[in-house]
């Protein structure tokens, strides 16, 4: 699967009060999901001393195909393709590698 034929078929799970014109509901619920990724981290840090195993590794999979969801979520509000962002991205960071800049702080560097 890409990331056209997910955002597509994520699409067709939105159920969320005036979805199409609703950007709010997403970027909430990617703020969750994110927070809920950083949480099962953490405790690996705090009571596992940095081991994952199977069933957390399964967890923390699960959370991050909820940030993934909503990421398409938001995407699709906002008119954008997620092939594309993605595609930008690695053009900025090869970029950024490429000048030796990819450490620092900046949204532009």
């Amino acid at each position: 699967m890409d990331f056209q034929d997910y955002q597509r078929q994520s699409r067709q799970t939105a159920c969320y009060p005036q979805a199409g014109r609703n950007f709010l509901y997403p970027t909430l619920g990617l703020c969750g999901e994110a927070g809920e990724v950083a949480e099962k981290i953490k405790k690996v840090i705090r009571d596992r001393h940095g081991q994952i195993d199977a069933e957390t590794q399964a967890a923390i999979a699960k959370e991050l195909g909820d940030v993934l969801w909503y990421v398409a979520q938001l995407a699709t509000e906002l008119g954008l393709e997620m092939d594309a962002i993605a595609s930008a991205n690695l053009e900025k960071l090869r970029s950024r590698q490429q000048r030796g800049v990819l450490q620092g702080d900046g949204d532009n560097r």
